[in-house]
């Protein structure tokens, strides 16, 4: 069984269970979205394998599977997964089906599309298919290639499904453009990168594609890159990744698209597809140029910090409910990145796991409220009040998730922010400070939301809705499951990241600050 292509299967998976719901007759609606819900959580059973199989001990990238795929190009098929990877990989194969549970009648049974939720449902397997790629890849080209590949699926289920009307087509052309520019700029970079292995200085007989063995000419020494080159070309892979994280200055597509699309579909971009901003940066962005990261690492920890606050402060100032969690991931990913950029073990450990508990507390919160507001009718927080008098289970879950969202100990998010706080304020103890004031800022915008949708009287034409049915409870059960049991017993994800992130700062020869000593006058240790 060693040689079974695991990770193979894991991301074919979803793209056969896409065909099979593409393939089956325009009438049977039911039994496509069965067929992807079947494939999904196979999937899911093939990650969980992965996770039991995984040695943290054992070597960085496991399950490796290598094949030539363009030869001419130094470019191969290699697949490989380290901690990192299967942290997100977990993420993405739990999400995925309960989106596909959740997002059950996101399709009108009248719509005119006689395909529309089969396509619905396929989009959905094909983006869950290329995110699991993109954090399988070790060929730096087959990355990019899923990387960019990724946005059409994703450009089809904001633009084709969800609230109907002009603001649809904009927030899909406007996501599409920013992140298709942004690739366009990593393209360039991943060309400069190839150009720099075929180069005199260069180890290598020709030009190559291969993650492992540039990180391993770089951090030996034995492909030196300029610095001024190099500088260029983290630049180009950093803009690219910024643009899917969001890093302000470069956000201003996630509001949009997250009101626009359904709740399922603003999930999956900001649960799962943004996430391969961030992870990218921590393998692609610091192992491939550590000197660089380290020159820029001030100014992105400097918009991390900006990211942090100002997502914090515009989230409370929304009237749109959907609109206020779309700003608050704009704060959360300033954590991940700044833990990212901190370059300590604490900072990166809390950033990865940041990466799946904000995953798993943004679906919780999105989630409900898309239930609320499919029963109302309307996202405009004014027009909630008194839901907690009609229906309790909903404002419970709500409230569990937002307190999530804003860190409250016990819950998941708790620990990640935590340990990024601490790790960057051992390097860069101003940043850690300024970050703190979006703790404050949380607790504001979420016990606000929560005052005006859920308390108070029950306002006209709010006592009429309904409870949590019993398909949406499935949905969020597991989800709240996951913030409590993450939040009090963290260290079996821990122990699989934190070797990762170890191999990660040895490659770019970055250490933890010590502890300052202060010194007598006699010159020993007080």
């Amino acid at each position: 069984m060693n040689d079974f292509p695991w990770l193979t299967v894991l991301w074919a998976l979803p793209l056969v269970g896409a065909a099979a719901a593409l393939g089956t007759p325009a009438r049977t609606r039911v039994v496509a979205k069965w067929l992807a819900v079947a494939a999904a959580l196979l999937t899911l059973v093939v990650a969980v394998v992965l996770a039991i199989r995984f040695d943290p001990g054992g070597e960085q990238y496991q399950f490796v599977e290598s094949h030539s795929w363009i030869p001419a190009f130094g470019t191969r098929y290699e697949l490989g997964l380290d901690g990192i990877a299967l942290a997100l990989v977990l993420l993405t194969a739990v999400l995925v089906p309960l989106l596909l549970l959740a997002g059950w009648r996101d399709v009108a049974p009248d719509d005119s599309r006689p395909r529309a939720t089969h396509m619905y449902v396929a989009l959905i397997l094909i983006v869950e298919s290329m995110v699991l790629m993109s954090f399988l890849s070790l060929d730096i080209l087959l990355f990019y290639v899923f990387f960019e590949a990724m946005l059409i699926p994703m450009y089809f289920l904001i633009g084709g499904f969800g609230p109907a009307g002009i603001g649809r087509s904009r927030a899909a052309v406007k996501f599409l453009l920013y992140n298709l520019f942004g690739g366009l700029i990593m393209l360039a970079a991943v060309i400069g990168l190839y150009v720099v292995t075929a180069g005199a200085d260069s180890p290598f007989e020709t030009g190559t594609f291969d993650f492992r063995a540039i990180v391993d000419a770089v951090s030996s020494g034995a492909l030196p890159i300029d610095a001024p080159v190099a500088n260029a070309l983290f630049l180009g892979f950093m803009f690219a990744f910024a643009v899917k994280a969001p890093l302000w200055p470069l956000h201003s597509w996630l509001p949009d698209a997250a009101v626009e699309a359904t709740p399922v579909s603003a999930v999956l971009m900001m649960a799962v597809v943004d996430k391969v901003g961030t992870f990218a940066m921590l393998r692609y962005c610091l192992q491939l140029f550590p000197d660089a990261a380290q020159y820029f690492a001030p100014l992105v920890v400097t918009l991390a910090v900006i990211s942090i606050v100002y997502g914090a402060l515009l989230a409370i100032g929304q009237t749109d409910v959907m609109r206020l969690i779309a700003y608050t991931s704009i704060s959360h990913f300033g954590f991940i990145v700044l833990g990212v950029f901190a370059m300590t073990s604490q900072g990166q450990s809390g950033s990865t796991l940041y990466m799946v508990n904000h995953g798993f507390s943004t679906a919780a919160l999105m989630l409900v409220a898309g239930f609320l507001v499919s029963r109302r009718g309307t996202r405009a927080i004014a027009d909630y009040g008194g839901v907690q008098k009609v229906a309790p289970l909903m404002a419970g879950t709500f409230l569990i998730a937002g307190l999530a969202t804003l860190s409250l100990p016990g819950l998941a998010p708790f620990i990640s922010e935590f340990l990024v706080l601490i790790g960057t304020y051992t390097r860069y103890p101003l940043a850690a400070v300024l970050a703190t004031i979006a703790l404050v800022l949380a607790a504001l915008y979420v016990l606000w939301l929560y005052q005006r949708m859920m308390t108070g009287p029950v306002r006209t034409g709010n006592e009429r809705i309904r409870d949590l049915r019993r398909r949406e409870i499935a949905v969020v059960a597991p989800l709240i499951a996951l913030l409590l049991i993450l939040g009090v017993y963290p260290k079996p994800i821990l122990d699989v990241i934190t070797p990762a992130v170890d191999n990660t700062l040895t490659t770019i020869d970055r250490q933890d600050p010590g502890p300052v000593v202060a010194e007598q006058d006699g010159g020993g240790p007080r």
